[in-house]
């Protein structure tokens, strides 16, 4: 498999020595309810997880929880709840909406209220290597000091301070310093430390759970293309010094943006559609075939026309499960499987396998029609279905209500088309209707139709 690394900027053969895959993906901050852009991350890591176990591996899948952070403060005291119910709530209310999504649960989700001995541990040992400073209770990490800082985003030192915007802060010894450990303000939670009483910054939150539940080094790191700095940036710089080892990840993976129009949909725009409004409007599985249309890198655009179009896309999927098994000859998945995992070895190209998923289930009720086998092409859909995370679970449909007027209006209009001699039109409404289940044979006494779902 090749997986496109954020680090080195090329597609590089991925693989892992003992056939175990370390992940690690940036979660929610849970001072809100998740939102599509998160719901759409969640699928493309599942997905990773989903397809490299298909191949082989095992994974340890590991995605944090951010608790506390100058958000949760805010908008718990916004309620008037404590920062622990705020996340509670929040964090609840996302695994049911992701366990809706079919998004399997990460073996570990750690939360950085759980790890600030760790946190403090590191903190600890970054100041005694001459990384870091405490000044007040608080304690800053000394960017000038890290001589690969810039080396995942690609910036120089000078660009950064030049067009960075950072926290404003006269303890800092640079502009460029960021805070692995602030000192206590009044009214916030706080922990104690060896410089008071106070909470973890938010990049060494990351570097610690990482640590704590993977070990020093890493395979896999995801996240989306915002956290690639300062935030994936910070990580590498506490994390290498700290364990003496590098690099810290061997693939840095980061997905596009889910826009809403022309933006970033994202809680600061206030262009958010929360994961559980959207799960009102469609079904699970067509916002899964929905994410995975694009490339993961792409970005992607939220719409009900896009959407709607993967709720009738996901019913030629079902409906292919549901054609009839005859004597004749069987349909060969191995072409599509071959295509499915060509695509997928190639920078998990979600678009293409599912190309290859759609002409399979079109050719399993083709080949029904005729009277061939396909038992074991149905077989073969419903499985790399699952590696995609799509269930294709409850009764196929053409539509609701009585559809035989509509399928009638398709007929004729099929038939109009080859009595104007529209042959390829005529053929995608035939193809189209197959899609769908409906079977159409042309006699001497005109066409006839019927379901074969």
């Amino acid at each position: 498999m090749k997986l496109y690394n954020t680090l080195s900027r090329q597609t590089e053969e991925f693989s892992a020595a003992d056939g175990s895959v370390k992940m690690y993906v940036c979660g929610i901050t849970p001072y809100s309810p998740s939102h599509v852009g998160h719901a759409f991350s969640s699928v493309v890591f599942d997905t990773l997880r989903r397809y490299l176990e298909y191949s082989g591996s095992s994974v340890r899948h590991v995605q944090n929880f951010t608790d506390i952070d100058d958000k949760m403060i805010k908008a718990a005291v916004d309620e008037g709840i404590s920062v622990a119910e705020l996340a509670e709530r929040n964090i609840h209310q996302y695994y049911q909406e992701i366990d809706a999504l079919n998004v399997l649960r990460a073996h570990v989700y750690p939360r950085a209220t759980g790890e600030i001995p760790k946190i403090i541990e590191i903190t600890e040992s970054l100041i005694a290597a001459g990384y870091a400073y405490a000044v007040d209770g608080s304690v800053y990490y000394r960017v000038n000091n890290f001589d690969g800082y810039g080396k995942l985003s690609r910036r120089s030192l000078d660009s950064m301070q030049a067009g960075a915007r950072v926290e404003v802060d006269e303890n800092k010894e640079d502009v460029m310093d960021f805070a692995l450990w602030k000192a206590q303000k009044p009214g916030e939670p706080s922990w104690d430390s060896p410089w008071g009483p106070g909470r973890p910054g938010w990049h060494i939150e990351c570097s610690a759970m990482s640590i704590a539940h993977l070990g020093e080094t890493i395979d896999i790191h995801g996240g989306g293309p915002e956290l690639m700095f300062p935030h994936h940036e910070n990580e590498i710089a506490q994390s290498e010094p700290y364990t003496g080892k590098a690099p810290f990840v061997r693939f840095w993976v980061h997905h596009g943006h889910v826009q809403f129009g022309e933006d970033k949909m994202s809680k600061s725009l206030g262009n958010v559609v929360p994961i559980g409004e959207a799960l009102e409007r469609y079904s699970p599985d067509a916002l899964r075939l929905f994410f995975l249309s694009s490339h993961y890198r792409s970005p992607l655009v939220y719409s009900d026309q896009n959407v709607t179009a993967q709720e009738r896309a996901f019913e030629r999927l079902k409906n292919a499960l549901r054609a009839v098994d005859g004597t004749g000859s069987a349909l060969d998945g191995q072409t599509y499987l071959s295509r499915f995992v060509e695509a997928m070895d190639d920078d998990l190209n979600t678009p293409r396998a599912l190309a290859a998923l759609f002409d399979l289930a079109r050719d399993i009720n083709r080949t029904s029609e005729a009277g061939g086998g396909v038992s074991d092409a149905q077989q073969l859909l419903s499985d790399l279905c699952g590696v995609l995370g799509i269930t294709l679970e409850g009764p196929a449909t053409t539509g609701s209500g009585d559809v035989a007027p509509f399928v009638e209006l398709l007929v004729n209009l099929r038939s109009e088309l080859r009595g104007a001699k529209q042959f390829e039109l005529a053929d995608r409404v035939r193809d189209g209707l197959s899609d769908l289940g409906v079977s159409i044979e042309d006699k001497a006494g005109g066409t006839e139709w019927r379901q074969t779902t």
